[in-house]
């Protein structure tokens, strides 16, 4: 699920709340996370977990990276885009539309019929080295099924979006295109794991969003982020969320 080195109402853009305590703010933000997935009747299994989103706005729309929703559906065998809401084995699965995307930022949002508790969005204003963070979502959710965890951190560092190629023959044309408009992300003194894309990454005493995970570092193989994560993660900041979802108000 990672890319390895993998109407919009205008309450989403209120002021900030009020500080409390990392258990009441995670135990609050619970009902806001989601897992991203596909339903395929004639699979086995038949819903599949790709990836973390989270409700925004009117709850109705659901916030994740591009890259868990990039692959087209099975048309012939009736796959769906599907939500799921809830935790443990038995989540209620919501069909979901897709209704903007933004590649070049990693960000994708789409759309439930069914309302869901949203996330306040973080102000634009870009946060200093050392803040402390946390996000929650579906590590290795494929496998331990849909317990939302949270992890803790930092940002370590803004930096370049675009990572270095060993050679240029690995250099695709969206990297070439990147490098010609880079961007900051946060670089995060956190672990996150497959599963883990999309996640809202917030302010550990306001709950606010402030980016969105979606890569993280690895020194080896993609099966390495599990048996060896470097504990190195990267995030979209907010304001890129911001912009698109003010398109839709357009």
């Amino acid at each position: 699920m990672f890319r390895i080195i993998s109407l919009v109402v205008l309450s989403m853009f209120a002021g900030p709340v009020s500080a409390q305590s990392f258990e009441a703010v995670v135990s609050e933000i619970k009902e806001s996370v989601v897992g991203i997935g596909v339903h395929d009747p004639l699979g086995a299994p038949k819903n599949t977990l790709q990836g973390t989103g989270f409700a925004v706005g009117d709850g109705r729309h659901i916030v994740t990276n591009f890259h868990v929703v990039e692959r087209a559906l099975d048309t012939e065998s009736m796959q769906k885009r599907v939500v799921f809401v809830g935790q443990g084995e038995r989540p209620e699965v919501l069909e979901a539309d897709i209704v903007i995307t933004n590649p070049a930022h990693d960000l994708a949002v789409l759309r439930v019929k069914k309302q869901i508790k949203p996330f306040k969005l973080a102000p634009t204003k870009r946060l200093p080295d050392g803040r402390e963070i946390a996000f929650t979502g579906f590590p290795i959710g494929a496998v331990l099924g849909l317990y939302p965890a949270t992890h803790r951190g930092f940002i370590a560092a803004s930096t370049p979006v675009v990572t270095p190629s060993a050679n240029a023959q690995q250099l695709s044309i969206e990297m070439i295109k990147r490098m010609k408009e880079p961007f900051l992300v946060y670089q995060l003194d956190a672990t996150a794991y497959p599963g883990n894309s999309g996640s809202p990454v917030y302010d550990v005493t306001t709950g606010e969003v402030v980016a969105i995970i979606n890569k993280v570092f690895v020194t080896q193989s993609k099966e390495s982020a599990l048996s060896a994560p470097s504990g190195i993660s990267y995030a979209i900041p907010v304001e890129h969320l911001r912009k698109l979802l003010s398109e839709l108000n357009d």
